[in-house]
């Protein structure tokens, strides 16, 4: 290549400008060169001098193919899709389907909010982190905890208020998730501490196991006024209200549990053929046993939602029901910034008010939860997830998820 020096920059011939290539190809996509090999054309002299063009990297980068399947990982795993995933996939997908029923159910309910909201909440995040997600284990929807920290901040006597609230901090909390993933501040999450995320986890299981005691039991507790004391509270009406227990429901309730527990433990059987290969029969057998106690939380909902309908044609109900459920999918709406009920106006400032630190730590939330679940899954089935991208899905999750009545959602353990 001709060059020549004229007070430090270097020139090159336009008849070789040719063999320069702005881009260079590569096998998972186009990367874009460095600033040194990206230019514009000056004509002085006969030459052209090399200029830096940051806009123009930015522009390829953003354009590039690997882009698009860094911000889409659907692009990724979709052309590779096979029978043997879909295999899996359906047996997963109808298990956790109808697992998620009763949960978004009693999520609802360890909430404060009417029950169709754990419902709406289970299945709009499914939708959106399959096409933005990089975790190929984590359904996204109502937990536990973060179920719990929704009822804190959304306290309020009139049941659409809260609701209305929960709409609300699911599209702020979508907001800052999002923003944090374009700005790659997942390394905040780092700066959690063990000690710290044990104590809280370990703390939202105290109460929220304490408050099933009041179901299994089949008695009722009014809501204390002031949610900080709620778990005392809790604590103290519920063992005021033992000599109103309904044997019913008790006996129910430790069936339930003794049944899911014993099916815990035939998944894990291990069957010792010593006599060489099993009879096909015995095979199927075990498959269907594998498949029954996997997905023994949906089968014990279906064995006693058919049980009580039964007893319900008959004029007899024993056992305390959830009550009814709003049916249909929700409208799709925007989020309300303002109430009224009455004589009663809630502004858009009185809400934010009234979520006051839910608005960042519920977002925290969420990312440490679904961090935490994704990066074990990643290390158990060696595979690697990307934590901005990560913080993009549930971002716009939550989002998407507002406008359908749901309240926080994030990744969950137990599904």
């Amino acid at each position: 290549m001709d060059t020549k020096t004229n007070g430090g920059p270097q020139y090159q011939s336009l008849t070789k400008l040719s063999k320069l290539a702005p881009l260079e190809m590569h096998d998972d996509g186009f990367k874009a060169l460095s600033d040194e090999d990206e230019y514009e054309a000056d004509i002085e002299e006969g030459a052209v001098i090399r200029q830096p063009c940051s806009c123009g990297i930015c522009m390829k980068k953003c354009c590039s193919v690997k882009t698009a399947k860094r911000r889409l990982p659907i692009l990724q795993w979709l052309p590779r899709y096979n029978l043997h995933w879909a295999h899996g996939d359906i047996i997963a997908g109808l298990t956790v389907g109808l697992t998620v029923i009763p949960q978004g159910l009693a999520y609802a309910s360890v909430a404060n909010l009417p029950l169709e909201y754990g419902l709406y909440s289970a299945f709009v995040g499914c939708f959106v982190y399959c096409f933005l997600g990089t975790s190929k284990d984590i359904t996204l929807g109502p937990t536990a905890i973060m179920s719990l920290m929704v009822g804190q901040y959304c306290y309020s006597e009139s049941a659409d208020f809260r609701g209305a609230y929960a709409i609300v901090l699911s599209l702020m909390c979508g907001c800052t998730q999002l923003l944090m993933g374009m700005l790659n501040l997942g390394f905040i999450v780092n700066f959690l501490s063990l000690p710290v995320v044990s104590g809280f986890t370990s703390a939202a299981a105290i109460i929220i196991g304490f408050g099933q005691v009041k179901k299994v039991l089949g008695v009722s507790v009014e809501k204390h006024e002031t949610h900080v004391a709620a778990f005392v509270y809790d604590i103290i009406a519920t063992c005021k209200s033992i000599p109103q227990t309904r044997y019913q429901d008790v006996l129910l309730g430790v069936a339930c549990i003794v049944v899911i527990v014993l099916f815990k433990h035939l998944k894990d059987i291990n069957w010792n053929d010593d006599d060489g290969e099993p009879h096909i029969m015995h095979v199927i057998a075990r498959k269907i046993l594998w498949v029954t106690a996997t997905a023994r939380n949906a089968v014990i909902v279906l064995v006693c939602g058919v049980f009580a309908y039964t007893l319900s044609t008959f004029d007899v109900l024993p056992f305390t029901l959830t009550g009814k459920v709003t049916p249909g999918l929700p409208a799709l709406e925007l989020p309300q910034f303002s109430l009224s009920n009455g004589n009663v106006t809630v502004s858009a400032a009185e809400m934010f008010t009234q979520l006051g630190s839910g608005l960042a730590v519920i977002p925290l939330i969420g990312i440490l939860e679904n961090m935490a679940i994704a990066s074990a899954f990643a290390r158990k089935n060696q595979y690697r997830i990307d934590p901005t991208q990560e913080l993009v899905a549930l971002g716009v999750a939550n989002i998407v998820g507002s406008f359908f009545s749901a309240y926080p959602v994030t990744g969950s353990f137990s599904r």
